[in-house]
């Protein structure tokens, strides 16, 4: 006889609380309700190892059925079953006082529901106007019975003929959720949740090409017919296995440079593979590549709040029990199992890799330059990681050979310790564009690194902090005479109406637009005759400030150089000459007035003054501009630097083949 009862809730309809904490979940209804089947063939399945199931436990399935024209979908196992007993247990109590003292304390944890108070089942009503559950017990002498509820606190029960063991659930589909009565739409849930499950997950019929069609054969379509290769001990595995099943995971990328297997079982249990993909366009990096299981059910591939920022450009699979399904942000923020396998996989990350340096250096070195975005990254971001990777990061000089820190800084101490005992590294960011530079300091005997990385500007800041007694210097930052200075250096005597009139000849014909501050010094007559460099300190904050370092101030500056004269080169010498004998010196300024003069009798005479110097530098720009000489060093000098543009390099190939007449 069927018996009928009230779902054992305080509130008035527990499913609107359910619709409410999931409404943008719908489609995991499916994941829960196979979840709970596989877990019941589990539990037969231990059952059966340890005697207590005598029964012929058979080939343990999960089996679903799409009817689309009815709208109905079954989800079906061969599983333990339920007796009366437990389905009045398991589904008729759910255990909380009411739903608004429910929804206040759990307000941080949406989605977090079905994983702490077992409501997995009920997820089946977010899409379902009607649910049954069909069941049979695997206990000697259990009778099948049939649950039946319309979504309201209501529900029936009654006895079935049912003779097979284990659970069928049917979900008669709401209006709204036809999407879910589409055979494509179930084959790709399954695909994404199931793919690894431990138990054949069965849906339709595999098909052949018959007759210029598509047809089902006989034979079952098994959707997890992929094996979870993290799930095996790593002492069975060879270097193919894991090459192989990164090619099932990311069919269209390149094999990846190198692989972790982690497998812990305390304090939490973990188990998973992580790659390091070849990063070749290291700007467009790939994210949310490391998927996410709990005992091989797929949970999400948004796995920030559980590993490092640094480790979400790895790829690959973890899989924790410890982690629940359904999971919050804020629950993964403060959960002290996510924090612990977090450093748990930052430790085994770092050990791979020193054990990399340490054993296969010449591996490392070979694929560093895929794989150091990610290096400089982690050490930037994680203070723990920087630690490590200190030990085993490499440093590539301009002619491609390999250092550690530690044998950097013994390779050239001698040579590059400048007057304050600090050792400079000299960089290069690209080598055929500074080759001058580099060239230059190599004919000094200085070591030249290569560091073109998006992050090298961020990552040379932490290094100066890391490295005790250590600046880094960009090749063409300055001369190389002032590079590393080995004593203090007595600079040129100018007057300051001489550093005036070098200020505006040279002002004249550099491009507009940009901050320039001109100096002259002697650099020697076989040095070039204008060095056009950046301060370090003022290209390395715009750097970081373009790659979103909080430094918005510097990027909004404009470009600023540092133009150098060598006032000891030939060319300049005559330049410098032709413009004392055909500039008139500046006539003498006006005297200021006194400082208890009235203001207007101030405003005139710092008008008068200004009228002396703006004829004079007319007079200067005036002889900057027909100056051929001058034109052609300057533009020189900025062919050099990758600044000469538009008309203003169209006049310098017309002026250089004038000359050469």
């Amino acid at each position: 006889m069927a018996s009928k009862g009230q779902i054992g809730v305080t509130t008035e309809n527990i499913f609107p609380v359910i619709k409410q904490f999931l409404y943008s979940d719908h489609e995991i209804f499916l994941r829960e309700l196979v979840a709970n089947a596989v877990d019941a063939t589990q539990k037969l399945k231990a059952l059966a190892a340890t005697g207590e199931c005598k029964e012929e436990v058979g080939e343990l399935k999960v089996t679903i059925q799409l009817d689309e024209k009815k709208q109905q979908l079954r989800i079906i196992d061969n599983g333990i079953g339920m007796t009366e007993e437990e389905v009045d247990k398991y589904i008729n109590q759910i255990a909380f006082s009411s739903a608004g003292e429910f929804l206040e304390k759990y307000k941080d944890q949406i989605g977090n529901i079905i994983g702490h108070f077992g409501l997995g089942f009920y997820s089946a009503f977010m899409v379902s106007k009607k649910v049954t559950i069909e069941t049979l017990s695997w206990k000697e002498g259990s009778k099948a019975v049939k649950w039946t509820c319309d979504g309201s606190p209501a529900y029936e029960m009654e006895p079935i003929d049912k003779k097979e063991r284990g659970t069928v659930i049917t979900l008669y589909l709401d209006d709204d959720s036809k999407e879910y009565a589409e055979k494509a739409r179930i084959e790709g849930l399954l695909q994404k949740y199931c793919k690894f499950m431990p138990v054949p997950i069965v849906f339709g019929k595999e098909q052949e090409w018959k007759d210029g069609k598509y047809v089902d054969t006989d034979k079952d379509k098994v959707i997890n017919a992929v094996e979870p290769l993290w799930t095996k001990a790593p002492s069975e595995l060879k270097e193919e296995d894991y090459m192989n099943f990164y090619r099932t995971l990311y069919p269209m990328n390149e094999d990846p440079l190198f692989y972790i297997h982690l497998n812990v079982d305390y304090p939490f249990n973990l188990t998973g593979i992580l790659y390091f993909p070849k990063l070749k366009d290291r700007v467009a990096v790939e994210r949310n590549k490391i998927s996410l299981y709990c005992n091989q059910m797929f949970v999400t591939d948004h796995v920030d709040n559980i590993v490092p920022d640094f480790m979400t450009l790895l790829h690959g699979v973890i899989d924790s029990p410890d982690i629940p399904l359904n999971v919050s942000r804020s629950y993964l923020q403060s959960d002290a199992a996510v924090k612990k396998i977090s450093t748990y996989i930052t430790k085994k990350v770092a050990d791979r890799l020193e054990g990399i340096f340490k054993e296969q250096r010449a591996q490392l070195e070979q694929k560093w330059d895929n794989l150091k975005l990610f290096i400089e990254y982690g050490m930037l971001s994680d203070e723990k990681f920087c630690e490590r990777a200190l030990k085993f990061a490499l440093l590539k000089n301009v002619d491609g050979k390999y250092f550690s820190f530690d044998e950097y800084k013994e390779a050239v101490k001698d040579q590059q310790t400048d007057k304050d005992k600090k050792l400079v590294y000299l960089y290069a960011t690209k080598a055929d564009d500074q080759y001058a530079f580099i060239q230059a300091a190599k004919d000094k005997g200085y070591d030249v690194l290569l560091m073109d990385c998006e992050l090298d500007a961020h990552y040379v800041n932490l290094l100066e902090q890391k490295l005790p007694d250590t600046r880094f210097a960009r090749v063409d930052s300055d001369a190389v005479e002032n590079l590393i200075p080995k004593e203090d250096k007595v600079k040129l005597e100018m007057k300051e109406d001489e550093r005036y009139d070098l200020e505006n000849l040279f002002k004249a014909v550099l491009p507009a637009g940009n901050d320039y501050y001109v100096v002259g010094d002697n650099l020697g007559e076989e040095s070039a005759p204008i060095l056009i460099t950046q301060n370090e300190f003022m290209r390395r904050y715009r750097e970081m400030s373009a790659l979103g370092g909080g430094m918005n101030f510097y990027g909004s500056m404009p470009e600023s150089y540092n133009i150098t004269v060598n006032m000891q080169h030939p060319l300049v010498a005559k330049i410098w000459a032709d413009k004392l004998s055909s500039v008139a010196p500046q006539a003498e300024l006006p005297a200021e007035a006194p400082a208890d003069a009235p203001e207007e009798e101030k405003t005139k005479a710092r008008q008068a003054r200004e009228a002396v110097r703006k004829a004079h530098r007319a007079d200067v720009e005036s002889f900057a501009a027909g100056n051929e000489s001058l034109h052609q060093i300057v533009d020189l000098a900025l062919l050099a630097n990758g600044m000469l543009k538009g008309k203003a390099l169209s006049d310098f190939i017309a002026r250089s083949y004038s000359l050469l007449k």
